[in-house]
């Protein structure tokens, strides 16, 4: 099959030690490399020194501006085969450039998760009311729900988020594709590597601080479960991990109460590792949870909410505990702590649910045949899409207009 060229237009440039969408912005780049195509990844955003060094990967990059007309003779460089962008946003920004200069191009959105469910957990949170179906109707869902319509096909980290779309916005399954994270399979080499049960010690909780569901989970700790948990477990320590931990991150360590904030982790595995047990008491938020990939990858149980698990186990048994209640979490993260059997069935646990969720071997030839598919019968798949059509018409052109407005505003700037 001969090389396509794909672009991949980026929120950030990816980041796989600082949060989970980096690391699965690098699992699709590795996948379309090992299809043989040739990968540009453009990003308005700066660099930072926890930037991924695409170029290893033969990668090429393009800085790119918002509102901007250099952006379009870019596409007419490239001229790409495929268009992914990296979040709704990203489509929204860039779609319209993209369907002007390159039609023919089959535009692909990853959502990481469906912000508009995040938000509105967040919403239900801060109102102390219980989330109803009903909040998700807001206007960054039908900001969402536009760019996934506008799109070519939307890829779903969550079987709920599919659920969602498919059952409360009624989109149509071809739009949509489930393509949770892409693992390794686990070697009984790297298995014989785990740390034992004694070799661990203290709990742990992990997560990229600019990420609003892992602030308010650290404050939840701080607030709730360590304060009560510390006292059961007497000469136990909490380590807190974490990257873009700001000064109202750091100001929450406090030796005498064994609450240790050490900031951002030299490598993410390895920091889980040390510990026995990751605590995760998350009250909001979407798509699957990157620390819990990496608990499951180092052999470390969790205990954590319904929340926390949703869409990851499968009705498979969970690699540790769940639990809402914040008395019951605390007794559960004391039994796992404290009895070796248990925890070393949930380690297995894990084992069990990486193989049967998440081995990318399980997903990847179905998902390059998914997408030589629809380039090859593209315009049937955008003639049954008519919404989709009739958004790229009218809502694409207000974004259009829009940026072209700022665009002549910055050509007046003194």
């Amino acid at each position: 099959m001969a090389e396509k060229k794909i672009l991949i237009i980026g929120l950030v440039w990816p980041e796989p030690g600082s949060s989970a969408a980096g690391t699965r912005m690098l699992q699709l780049i590795d996948f379309f490399i090992s299809e043989g195509d040739q990968v540009t990844f453009a990003c308005a955003a700066s660099t930072t020194e926890y930037s991924f060094d695409l170029a290893t990967k033969g990668v090429i990059t393009q800085e790119i501006e918002l509102n901007d007309d250099g952006f379009n003779v870019i596409l007419q460089e490239i001229c790409p085969d495929v268009v992914l962008f990296d979040r709704f946003v990203m489509e929204e920004q860039y779609g319209w450039r993209v369907q002007q200069e390159c039609p023919d191009a089959l535009r692909i959105l990853d959502t990481e998760d469906l912000h508009c469910l995040r938000h509105a957990r967040q919403e239900a949170i801060k109102t102390g009311q219980a989330f109803q179906t009903s909040d998700l109707f807001t206007d960054m869902a039908k900001r969402e729900i536009a760019s996934l319509l506008r799109c070519d096909l939307s890829l779903i980290i969550s079987e709920v988020e599919m659920k969602i779309l498919k059952d409360t916005f009624h989109i149509d399954p071809s739009l949509i594709y489930y393509l949770p994270f892409l693992e390794e399979t686990q070697e009984a080499t790297v298995l014989k590597q785990w740390k034992s049960f004694e070799e661990r010690a203290g709990f742990v909780f992990i997560g990229n601080y600019l990420h609003e569901p892992n602030w308010h989970t650290l404050q939840t700790l701080k607030t709730t479960i360590w304060p009560v948990l510390r006292k059961k477990l007497p000469g136990v320590q909490l380590h807190i991990y974490g990257a873009y931990s700001s000064q109202k991150v750091m100001q929450l360590h406090n030796e005498k109460e064994k609450f240790l904030v050490h900031g951002r982790a030299v490598d993410a595995k390895s920091a889980i590792s040390a510990h026995k047990v990751l605590l995760a008491p998350i009250q909001f938020g979407a798509g699957l949870k990157g620390k819990f990939i990496d608990a499951m990858l180092t052999g470390t149980p969790n205990v954590t909410s319904t929340i926390g698990a949703e869409a990851m186990s499968g009705g498979l048994d969970w690699n540790g505990s769940i639990a809402d209640d914040p008395e019951l979490f605390i007794t559960e993260a004391v039994t796992l702590y404290q009895m070796k059997d248990k925890w070393l069935q949930a380690q297995q646990n894990g084992l069990l649910l990486l193989q049967a969720r998440y081995e990318k071997s399980s997903f990847l030839t179905a998902f390059g045949k998914t997408l030589k598919n629809l380039s090859h019968d593209l315009k049937s798949h955008r003639q049954r899409n008519f919404f989709g059509q009739i958004l790229q018409y009218h809502n694409a052109n207000s974004t259009k207009y829009m940026s072209l407005w700022i665009t002549e505003k910055k050509r007046h700037l003194p």
